[in-house]
């Protein structure tokens, strides 16, 4: 079976071909047809091209060990990596909607449309096998620069699309300004897809806590340890695919050191067992000399 990092890898090297191959193609199409939609959909796949070079670093930066400057490894790389993207997507929302007012005020129509409907046709046939292909690899890794990545592809099946309706309406129905309210309908398109993508990379950057969903399933995991009398001052975070979590764990004071190491490592391995990839920090303290501060950020155990 192929780990997280070599999946990883791999929907990046897909994503970065697929976006060579368009850039190709489309870079054809809008010297044929002078589109601004065609144009959006290029400057859409430029984009593609540098995000997924940024998510191939990005996600093979996070798959690098730890080193003696980066203990908790390198995982926040996807983050930037998401972030860089939604940078580009947003720089191209906003020339293209100024392209597509200019053009629109200027009343300027297309042609060759043929060639412009078959290359988005051939764009959506690839896009719809990367796409499936980054669905597998996101399901098995959770990796949010792959998630950023797909964000983009997923945006460009309608893209696409709307470049095939513009080029139509304007050609064969006579509709000279089809093309470009196309254009910066796409424009519009690219924009609102940046700000989603960049709502979970600032979000693990920020180091936001779990959902309370998940946070409840961790506490349920603990509370079948029968030696843990209460949890405390817990903090947890994500950082790429992997999940961090420290807690202070109240137990019996009466107890040896040497019992309370087994019952941590027991805890340990229940939540590794539930969470793999799991990282746990763990302090133990005597139920009876816990902090009345410490109460304060008590966890239930159900």
């Amino acid at each position: 079976m192929r780990s997280p990092a070599a999946l990883n890898r791999s929907a990046a090297f897909a994503s970065l071909s697929v976006a060579v191959v368009l850039v190709v193609l489309k870079s054809w199409a809008a010297w044929s047809t002078h589109s601004t939609a065609m144009l959006g959909s290029l400057a859409d796949t430029t984009l593609d091209l540098a995000a997924s070079l940024a998510t191939l670093v990005g996600v093979w930066v996070a798959a690098m060990p730890r080193d003696e400057d980066h203990r908790f490894g390198h995982d926040k790389a996807e983050a930037v990596s998401a972030m860089i993207q939604v940078v580009l997507i947003s720089v191209s929302a906003l020339g293209l909607a100024i392209h597509s007012i200019e053009q629109f005020l200027a009343e300027t129509r297309t042609r060759a449309a043929g060639e412009g409907i078959g290359v988005s046709l051939a764009a959506l046939v690839l896009t719809l096998a990367l796409l499936a292909w980054q669905r597998h690899v996101i399901r098995a890794t959770g990796s949010v620069a792959i998630a950023t990545d797909h964000v983009h592809y997923k945006s460009d099946l309608a893209l696409n699309l709307a470049v095939v309706a513009a080029l139509a309406l304007d050609q064969y129905a006579g509709l000279s300004g089809a093309d470009a309210l196309f254009g910066l309908a796409i424009a519009g398109w690219l924009g609102w897809g940046a700000w989603r993508a960049s709502r979970e990379a600032v979000e693990q950057l920020m180091d936001k806590e779990w959902p309370d969903e998940k946070k409840a399933r961790f506490l349920e995991v603990l509370s079948h340890q029968p030696d843990l009398r209460g949890v405390h001052a817990m903090r947890t975070r994500s950082a790429g695919n992997r999940d961090f979590v420290q807690f202070h764990a109240a137990v019996d004071g009466r107890i040896s050191l040497h019992d309370a190491h087994r019952i941590m490592d027991d805890i340990e391995a229940r939540l590794e067992a539930e969470f793999p990839g799991l990282e746990v920090i763990i302090h133990p303290d005597p139920e009876d000399i816990v902090s009345p501060a410490a109460h304060e950020t008590d966890e239930p155990l159900r």
